[in-house]
């Protein structure tokens, strides 16, 4: 799995989940409960971070394309 993106608050994870599941493309959440434990300042340790499968990235990244901050998504590795 590869990194796809790192929600910024709640509400952003909701949307990344939403778009994922209703493209039927899996995905992981690392930290997901464990993010929302310590709320507030985003901490290494408590950052979730969404994964997808590396045959799912390029789609999932157009899907995502207008959620990041540059509206601009990062080249696939």
């Amino acid at each position: 799995m590869v990194v796809l993106i790192e929600p910024q608050d709640e509400g952003q994870l909701a949307v990344v989940r939403s778009l994922l599941d209703a493209n039927d493309i899996l995905y992981y959440v690392k930290n997901e409960w464990f993010g929302s434990l310590y709320p507030g300042f985003p901490l290494p340790f408590n950052q979730r971070v969404v994964m997808v499968l590396e045959a799912d990235y390029v789609r999932a990244e157009i899907l995502l394309r207008g959620l990041r901050d540059d509206g601009v998504p990062p080249a696939a590795s």
